[in-house]
């Protein structure tokens, strides 16, 4: 399944998410059912990844030029946590605590079409989507708001390139899966509990503030600290490389990140830069392929 995936990206734009997953608690009660549903039918993770990725190949292709989601069925992604030895369970094993990240394609894909129309490349966003198409995704948008409110948007996507705002959620001592397949890492995901990425984030917020109130990175980092804390206190954070993961991993950018804000805070400029050049190093050539021919 995952040999599926990775051939199924060759030659797409590098995709890399972030995303929160929170318990079943944390949903209204009307969407528990549904999602609990969805993600019994997920066989694993790798066949959640699979079923996106075709669903979405197979949008490009549709008759009629129609590239929206139709919003019939909605994907979720399960995270597994491992608890404290529980003496119920048999043998005293850990009892395990699921989380949940529904996929949200529709409003995702509405907010998706609205940054294109309102970019450089609007013009020709409205070209290649056709304004129909965009009144019918609206009402399926209005339909969803309908039935389920408006609700938290629980991934953010980034192609080409991981946004450095998001590094500053984890450090070198956080859960990885490393997911491999013939050779190639087809994806590297990072997680974190939403307490210790929103600590983080915040650290970060207060020494940009005072030491480069200027710098873009630090409304990017006022921002995502706005989104989490959005979300349920027992959530967890994820990020997922995606296939850009084969290009950078092993990859340090976390500790560059804090290393570079504690050197900004610190008035150390030169650690600063230093810090500033191991990322652009890694990730200006990752950038740079989203213009190649």
């Amino acid at each position: 399944m995952t040999g599926n995936l990775y051939r199924g990206q060759a030659g797409l734009p590098f995709s890399s998410t972030l995303r929160i997953y929170e318990p079943l608690t944390a949903f209204p009660e009307e969407q528990r059912a549904a999602i609990r549903a969805s993600a019994a039918r997920a066989k694993s993770r790798a066949a959640v990844e699979n079923a996106e990725l075709l669903a979405s190949l197979g949008r490009i292709t549709r008759p009629g030029g129609d590239p929206f989601p139709t919003g019939r069925t909605d994907l979720v992604r399960v995270m597994p946590l491992a608890g404290k030895p529980d003496g119920d369970t048999p043998e005293g094993k850990p009892s395990v605590t699921l989380l949940y990240c529904p996929s949200q394609l529709v409003l995702r894909a509405g907010l998706a079409a609205n940054a294109l129309m309102e970019g450089i490349h609007g013009p020709l966003a409205e070209l290649l989507i056709a304004e129909e198409q965009r009144d019918r995704h609206q009402e399926r948008i209005d339909l969803v708001k309908a039935k389920e409110g408006v609700g938290k948007v629980h991934t953010r996507a980034s192609t080409w390139g991981i946004p450095f705002s998001w590094f500053s959620l984890f450090q070198e001592s956080d859960h990885k899966d490393v997911v491999e397949s013939g050779g190639r890492i087809l994806t590297v995901r990072v997680r974190a509990n939403i307490a210790d990425a929103l600590e983080r984030v915040r650290y970060a917020v207060a020494n940009l503030a005072l030491a480069a109130p200027d710098l873009d990175m630090l409304d990017d980092l006022a921002q995502l600290t706005e989104w989490l804390e959005l979300f349920h206190a027992d959530s967890w954070v994820e990020l997922d490389y995606g296939a850009v993961a084969d290009k950078v991993y092993p990859d340090d950018s976390p500790m560059d990140v804090r290393l570079g804000i504690e050197c900004l805070a610190e008035g150390d400029m030169t650690g600063a830069a230093a810090a500033y050049r191991r990322l652009a190093s890694r990730w200006i050539p990752i950038r740079q392929l989203a213009r190649a021919s």
